[in-house]
């Protein structure tokens, strides 16, 4: 897909090269990494549990995320790479693909589940515990349609590459529509439209951005500042002539939204985007943060909703983060007293960073018990079980 950038301003404010470079290694590097650190963890915390309806066997399905699948068989999901039995003589030991027969065994009084090759836990365990091959970390970031994926990437997709929030500084020179041909209110596919501003090139492909309501945010001081604005992809073309300060472009795609006069415009540039997410904790967050905008919902947040976050990049988040999410407790009335009380907030699903910038982030709603409303508080997901 696509990301429209505009010069060397516009590339560091979004910090492209440390995401995508972030997003590759958590790709790259699977289990083999992620068990390290998540041994570390492990050290001071009760070693995982199974929960008590969890199958001996377990059938992966297509359309199965790994996410469902340790929901199923764990009473923390978080915890799976501590029990996945990767199998170090196979390339890439931390793919699953439907039909895979998953097992749950044991090793050392501890549950792992590893992938059925006919020899049994047996197999599973002597392949998990023979280390004669090591494994090096490799960069991958290409399609592998048949992988369990942590969560499904279709639902994330446009977050990557078609929205992102930038600093209200960034767009000061930044080209606009200005105009659309035969004095149109909006455009779409097949239609030109007239761009104000400098170095835009013919024959180069660009993308157009509607603004949308900043994010108005509270600081350590508690003033209001604006912490970025969002830009949604609405459209793509070419620039098809050039002269002075207007160019006009014919825009080739639209994206289920209409171009209008103050859209910006901006570069595309090919961009990568991973076929796989890995969670993990996410420790030592600010006690601040919580939900500050439910996106494609009027009211509340579900299971798959996509959220922004008042915490970013440099608030200590990485992609692959997962939060509890707490919503406020109830105020209730003492029947004795007859006072007011306020009971404690209440943990009622997880959500994982997808995209970061510096203090706002995307991030996907994993499991929900109940709706999600705005102002829902975040806490470290770190639970014993």
């Amino acid at each position: 897909m696509k990301k429209g950038l505009n010069g060397t301003s516009f590339i560091s404010a979004l910090g492209f090269q440390k995401y995508f470079l972030l997003l590759a290694l958590i790709i790259s590097v699977g289990l083999s990494i992620s068990s390290n650190i998540y041994a570390d963890i492990a050290r001071n915390i009760n070693p995982p549990t199974l929960k008590a309806n969890a199958p001996n066997v377990y059938l992966v399905k297509k359309g199965d995320t790994l996410w469902d699948i340790s929901k199923k068989l764990l009473n923390n999901p978080l915890r799976w790479p501590e029990v996945w039995a990767s199998n170090k003589h196979v390339k890439n030991p931390h793919w699953i693909f439907p039909n895979d027969r998953l097992l749950v065994c044991h090793y050392q009084g501890q549950p792992i589940i590893g992938k059925d090759e006919g020899d049994g836990c047996t197999g599973i365990i002597h392949r998990h515990t023979n280390h004669s091959r090591t494994l090096s970390p490799q960069v991958r970031i290409e399609a592998l349609h048949n992988t369990i994926p942590i969560i499904p990437l279709e639902n994330i997709k446009p977050w990557l590459d078609r929205s992102f929030i930038v600093s209200e500084n960034t767009l000061k020179n930044t080209p606009y529509i200005v105009g659309i041909a035969d004095q149109r209110v909006i455009a779409g596919a097949g239609q030109n439209v007239y761009i104000k501003g400098a170095n835009l090139k013919i024959g180069q492909n660009y993308g157009i951005y509607a603004e949308g309501k900043p994010y108005v945010v509270n600081n350590e001081k508690d003033h209001k500042t604006n912490a970025g604005i969002e830009l949604a992809q609405v459209a793509s073309g070419v620039v098809i002539e050039s002269s002075n300060d207007i160019s006009t472009l014919k825009i080739t795609n639209s994206y289920q939204q209409e171009v209008r006069r103050g859209d910006y415009v901006l570069p595309e540039h090919e961009v990568l985007y991973p076929t796989m997410f890995y969670p993990t904790y996410a420790e030592n967050i600010p006690s601040y943060g919580k939900i500050i905008r439910i996106h494609d919902s009027l009211s509340a947040a579900a299971t798959k909703s996509i959220v922004t976050i008042n915490l970013g990049q440099l608030d200590g988040v990485k992609v692959g983060d997962v939060f509890a999410i707490n919503q406020a407790g109830q105020l209730t009335t003492d029947p004795r007293t007859h006072k007011k009380v306020q009971l404690p907030s209440e943990r009622i699903g997880n959500l994982m960073i997808i995209q970061i910038f510096d203090h706002l982030s995307y991030a996907y709603v994993l499991d929900s018990q109940i709706p999600i409303h705005l102002d829902a508080t975040l806490s470290p997901s770190i639970m014993l079980d």
